[in-house]
């Protein structure tokens, strides 16, 4: 799968995926730390990557969009460790199809997966 990390989360997962066989790209990487939402937004819809984050606009900006792309995962956890999100990533990848993935706004906590397909009907 293709992936672009966010700023909120650690460049250490877009590491751990790159080594688990995934395409995986973080913001910082791509010199967009600063960028905005929506440039971030239209840069992994424009590569189809998954975006990962734990901004909560994202989920807004793509429900409002009414498109099908990109897929989101993002992480509702409060402040936790890059252990503890790498963790809440795997069990994602895991549990999750791949085609879900990446159509999909996907959010993860300690406790669930909530999947919402894309697009957002009626937002």
């Amino acid at each position: 799968m293709r992936f672009l990390v966010d700023q909120p989360v650690s460049p250490l997962l877009s590491q751990w995926l790159r080594s688990v066989g995934h395409d995986a790209q973080h913001v910082r990487d791509r010199g967009m730390s600063a960028s905005t939402d929506t440039a971030i937004l239209d840069l992994a819809r424009a590569e189809q990557r998954t975006l990962v984050t734990a901004d909560l606009d994202f989920a807004r900006l793509i429900a409002l969009s009414g498109q099908a792309q990109p897929g989101l995962i993002l992480f509702r956890a409060g402040n936790i460790s890059d252990v503890e999100m790498l963790s809440l990533l795997q069990r994602v990848l895991v549990e999750v199809a791949e085609q879900v993935i990446t159509s999909s706004i996907v959010v993860v906590d300690a406790f669930s997966i909530r999947i919402a397909g894309l697009p957002i009907r009626g937002a």
